[in-house]
Order: structure tokens, then C-alpha cells, then sequence
């Protein structure tokens, strides 16, 4: 009897389904496209454990890092579809970096299949003691009288650090000049310095300076405080309420997952994101805890992919 296509292909799928049921009984990568230290790897590294708790399963973390994020997303780009081999990702890899550049290796709109958020990390601007400022309209009046003069620093172009910071400057009408670096570690070991005075990142690494009086916290770029930095204003109250700049980290899977597979991974994941220890843990370095749907993580990639692009062709930025 010959094989209809109908067969063969859910033939196919049973059998792709199959293996990723087997497979879930091996170990899960959650592949963090960074060097460790810094938001994403953190992220990373708090879910691994308790999601090993959560499905039974060995849940190990591996940096990939290189290529701006792209190599290790890539990776889980073309890895196999069984749910073994995971992305931890930072938005300004996801959204930020293809609104850069076009043909980056990977298309978050058809590549990827969302899982859970883990961190909504506002932004903070940071500043090095040296500027003498203490509010947002003090550093914009500084900035306007001395153009050019002020260097902010990125973790790479691309970055959400990069694309904020031009944001920053597209809507204050100033003129300062991007440093990028190859991550937010030594970015930030020269903002400490002050060889640069500004950047516009994730609070969790650069907390324990502001802590120490090494750096300046100025503004919280989301619509409400942090709480654990409950006496930095947002822009909003100070005096930009349209400019508001938010970095997550989220868990995806490559697009071809099979549902039911997808589904337990999805379970797990936000029951992690849901336990108080983690919004704890989160909490403590500036991040917020928010659940979401993997619709709704889409639907957000591709909102913000848009807004960056226009960002993008507005200031202008290029690749180089």
C-alpha cells in the first residue's frame, strides 16, 4: 500500500515527538550567550537549579559567548527541536541587535519559540561621580553646554544599552559619544574609572557600586521605582514620561519544539519564575517579576523589534 504525504508527514512527527519525549529524561542546556557575569547569565543561573527541581531533570548553564549574542543564538537557533537545548536571552540580542543588522544569522519572528520571561530589567542611568549632576535635567543642561564632551558606555553595539542610550540623546536634543565594549564587565570597570561617564544598563551589576558610592544612580528608565532603589526617580518624574526603556530576559526554544514538549517546559518554568525565592533573589538586584504567556513574549518581541528599528534608522546607527 503506497505512503500518503498525510502519512508520511505525521509519521514524521510522532516519531520527532517520540525522541523529545525520550530526551526528557537527559540533560537541559540553557545556552546564555554571554561571557558569565552580568543580567543574563544571573538569570540563567537562578532558574537552572530550581527548574532541575521542577522537571527532574539535570538543568546545566553554558556561556556561549561571541558575535554580540549572535553566536550563541544561533546555536539554539539550529539546535534539534527536543526541548534539551535551551536560549536564555537578553533583549537587546533578540530585538535590538537585528534591528542593527538585517542579516544577523537568525529571525526572531519565525526561529524561536518563546517559553517564559524571567527578568524585566529596567534600565538605570548611571553616572560617573564626576559629572556634576544630580538629576536628569541637571545632566541634560550639562550635556547641552558641553557637546561632545560626555562618552557613554554600551556592552556592544546593538546592545539595549547602545539603542537606550541613543534614545536618550535623540529625545534630550544632546550630543555624547558612544564607547562600545565587548560587555558590560569592562564596560563598566571604566565607567568606575570614569575613562567613560555614562551608561544606561541593567541595575543588577552595577549595584553594589552604587552601594559603595562609586557610581551614580540618576534615573530608572521604566514607569515605576525599584524597589531596590526605591529613592532613584524614573524619567518620568523627571521630566520625560515618553521615553522609557525596559531590558528583559526570557527563555526560548527553537521554533520547531513539538507543543507538548514546549508546554512542560513552559509550566516549569513560569512555576520557577512564580516561587517567592525567586522574585526574591530577582528583586534584591533591581529586576521585576512579571509572568508571561509565550503569545504575549511574542507579541512583545515583535513590538519592540519595530520600535528599535525605527530607532535605529532615526539616529542613525550602523553595524561598524
Amino acid at each position: 500500500m503506497p505512503v500518503t504525504r498525510r502519512a508520511a508527514t505525521g509519521g514524521l512527527a510522532a516519531a520527532l515527538i517520540a525522541r523529545s519525549v525520550a530526551a526528557q529524561a537527559g540533560t537541559i542546556t540553557l545556552v546564555v550567550p554571554t561571557a558569565p557575569a552580568g543580567t543574563t547569565d544571573f538569570a540563567a543561573r537562578l532558574l537552572a537549579e530550581p527548574l532541575s527541581r521542577q522537571l527532574g531533570q539535570t538543568v546545566v548553564v553554558e556561556n556561549k559567548a561571541g558575535a554580540n549574542g549572535a553566536l550563541g543564538t544561533q546555536d539554539v537557533a539550529r539546535a534539534r527541536p527536543d526541548g534539551t537545548r535551551l536560549l536564555v536571552q537578553y533583549s537587546g540580542y533578540h530585538v535590538g541587535s537585528p534591528a542593527i543588522v538585517p542579516n544577523i544569522g537568525y529571525d526572531v519572528r519565525r526561529d524561536f519559540a518563546p517559553v517564559s520571561l524571567l527578568l524585566d530589567a529596567p534600565q538605570v542611568i548611571f553616572l560617573h561621580p564626576s559629572v556634576p549632576a544630580g538629576s536628569v535635567a541637571e545632566f541634560i543642561a550639562y550635556a547641552k553646554a558641553n557637546p561632545g564632551v560626555l562618552n557613554y558606555a554600551s556592552s556592544g553595539i546593538g546592545s539595549l544599552q547602545h539603542l537606550g542610550s541613543e534614545l536618550l540623546r535623540l529625545r534630550t536634543g544632546t550630543e555624547m559619544t558612544h564607547v562600545p565594549y565587548r560587555g558590560t564587565g569592562p564596560a563598566t570597570q571604566d565607567l568606575i574609572s570614569g575613562r567613560v561617564q555614562m551608561m544606561m544598563t541593567t541595575p543588577p551589576p552595577l549595584m553594589p557600586f552604587v552601594r559603595e558610592g562609586k557610581l551614580k544612580a540618576l534615573a530608572i528608565t521604566a514607569r515605576e521605582r525599584s524597589p531596590a532603589l526605591p529613592e532613584v526617580p524614573t524619567l518620568t518624574e523627571s521630566g520625560l514620561p515618553d521615553l522609557e526603556v525596559v531590558g528583559w530576559f526570557a527563555v526560548f526554544a527553537p521554533a520547531a519544539t513539538p507543543a507538548p514538549v514546549l508546554a512542560r517546559l513552559v509550566e516549569g518554568c513560569n512555576a520557577v519564575v512564580s516561587t517567592p525565592e525567586f522574585r526574591r533573589r530577582a528583586e534584591e538586584q533591581g529586576a521585576v517579576i512579571r509572568v508571561m504567556q509565550p503569545a504575549e513574549i511574542q507579541a512583545r518581541v515583535n513590538r519592540e523589534l519595530d520600535e528599535w528599528i525605527r530607532v535605529v534608522r532615526e539616529a542613525p546607527i550602523t553595524p561598524d
